[in-house]
Formats: C-alpha cells, structure tokens, sequence
C-alpha cells in the first residue's frame, strides 16, 4: 500500500512538472510573439577585435550597432590596440569577466585564442567568430569572407590586367588564417591557370604601410620584370601604392588591394591601385549579433561543443565579396 502510494506521489509530481514546464515555455512563446524578438537594454554584447582603432572596423561594428536596434540590446566594442595576440587574449578576458550575454571575436591568430575563446563558451557565454576565424575552437559559428576563393577572384582579375601573362608576388601577413587563405587562393590559380604567369615571391608587410612600401621597394629592385602585386589587406596596399607612386614614370604595377578603407578607394580613382576586393563587412557585424542572441535566448538548441556536426546555427556563413575597380569605386564611399 505504502509502495503504490509513493508511486502516486511520484506521479502527480512529475505531472505538476510537466504542467509547470509547458506554462512557462507557453509564457516564453506568448512573450515573443507579443513584443518580437526583443530583448532587455541591460543585456550587453561585446565586439572584440585587434588594431582596433583600423577604419575597417567601422563596417563590421555599425552591422553590430544595427542589429542592437532592431533587437533593443546594448552592444559594446573592444579590441586590442596593436597586431598582438597576447593583448586579444587579455581583452578576450575581461571580457568574460564581465559576464557579457555573448561575444564576437574576429581572431588575430587561429590557435593562440583558442583557450580564451573555449574558456567564455565554458562560462556559458555564446561566443560567434566573425572576419578571420579560429576554426578549432568550441565557437558557434564564422561568418565572414571565403577568403581562398576571395585570393581566387584577385588571381583571375589579376590575369585580365596583366593580359594573362608576366611575374606578380603577394604581400600578406603570415600566420593569419584569412590571409593564409587569400594568398594561397591566389598562388593556387595562378599555377594551374595561367602558365604564362608567375608568383615570384610571397612577403610579408606586416599589415603596416611603411613597412609595406619599403618592401614594394625591394621587391621592385629584386625583380625587375615583376608586373603586378596583390595585398591581402588594405593598410599594406596603401604602402604598396605609395611605393609605386613615388617610383614615378616607368615603374608601373597593377596593383590589386583588399577592403574599402578611403585611402584605397582614392588610389582606385587616382589609378594607382587597380583594384580592391570588397568584403560583407556589415553583414558580418550584423548576423553576429543576430546568432548571439538565438543562443543567449536559447531560441535554438545548442548542440554538444565536441560535435559540429549538428550545430545549431551554419559552421560557416560566406558574406560575399565583390570588385572595386574605377567604374564603381564612387558606390563605395561611406555615404
């Protein structure tokens, strides 16, 4: 008797559980629909980058700022202030510390950030990788540029330039996985479709504009017949254009940049840069924060952080390039 009876208590205490669970998550849904996706102005989210004071910052973060509007949530941004991944991981940190409700991290370097980055996840705060990714982390998702095909798209406009032939070289920043995709993207189409072309060396300018330009300079000298350089980032291609410009007459490159920054869209009037791939930088700002907040509110269900096999948002998400060149540049100002 004792026995059936403690099974009745038992049941009936599941099922005011149950009944429990179902208004609550009836109240949840009501309170969706009622208001939207709308979230709490004390909810914070974070937006960490490095060289943060760069203008190609400005994009990413208004998408950020764009999708807090929409979502009435309160958005932060932080960076490290030089090319340092010791410095990321240290604002990486305080952030944390801080208990933000996500994060969104374009990462310096693929494997230095890897235990800040699984140390918020572990806190229990999202964390979205956005620009350059860190791949072997337990972050959610990348949004950002296919950088090989990005390198890819530069190769085949290099060719049209050049007339498909003639020596070209790469300046980059080694270590960076955008970038190491992007050179490689350009290397690859370069041997196996144009024959008649060469990449005479691949360097690094260090994403600072006068150590690129000295190295244009150098380049320049160690081999006379180079026709054409492609920069993977847009601080270098300032250099690199500065470089050509102050070799004068008779030392033409075409010259094939990245990102939109003023500095590069003037060289593309002016005609010292040929061209520039353009990135969905504002998309990325903007679907990072529109991830976080799914996870923060739990509007999908996070799988386990060993498995990506079913994730709860898109491992990847390509947000587009396209190419600037004279006839479009002017589409490109800030307006």
């Amino acid at each position: 008797m004792k026995k059936m009876l403690l099974v009745y208590i038992l049941l009936i205490a599941a099922f005011a559980l149950y009944v429990l669970r179902f208004e609550y998550t009836s109240q949840a849904n009501s309170s969706w629909e009622n208001r939207g996706l709308r979230g709490d102005i004390g909810e914070t989210y974070i937006m960490i980058t490095f060289q943060s004071g760069l203008e190609y910052w400005k994009s990413p973060l208004k998408g950020f700022e764009d999708a807090a509007d929409t979502l009435g949530v309160t958005v932060e941004y932080r960076g490290a202030t030089r090319y340092d991944a010791k410095e990321q991981t240290t604002v990486i940190e305080q952030a944390i510390a801080r208990k933000p409700a996500g994060i969104a991290i374009s990462a310096i370097d693929p494997q230095s950030l890897i235990p800040a980055i699984n140390k918020a996840i572990e806190a229990d705060i999202p964390v979205i990788l956005f620009d350059a990714d860190a791949p072997d982390s337990q972050a959610y998702s990348f949004l950002g540029t296919d950088n090989y095909k990005s390198g890819v798209t530069a190769a085949d406009k290099m060719a049209e330039l050049l007339g498909r032939e003639g020596e070209v070289a790469v300046l980059t920043l080694p270590g960076q996985q955008n970038h190491e995709e992007r050179t490689k993207g350009f290397r690859d189409t370069i041997q196996e479709r144009y024959p008649s072309m060469k990449v005479v060396e691949i360097a690094d300018g260090h994403g600072d504009a006068v150590i690129s330009r000295e190295e244009t300079v150098r380049m320049m000298k160690a081999h006379p017949q180079l026709a054409g350089i492609f920069v993977t980032e847009a601080t270098g291609g300032a250099g690199v254009g500065e470089a050509v410009q102050n070799a004068g007459e008779g030392h033409g490159l075409q010259i094939i940049s990245f990102d939109t920054n003023k500095v590069t869209l003037d060289m593309i009037k002016n005609g010292t840069i040929s061209a520039t791939i353009a990135q969905g930088t504002w998309n990325m700002g903007y679907w990072s924060l529109q991830y976080l907040f799914h996870l923060h509110h739990q509007l999908t269900v996070p799988a386990p952080s060993s498995s990506r096999e079913n994730a709860p948002l898109p491992v990847m998400v390509d947000t587009g390039i396209s190419v600037v060149t004279r006839s479009n540049v002017d589409d490109y100002y800030a307006k």
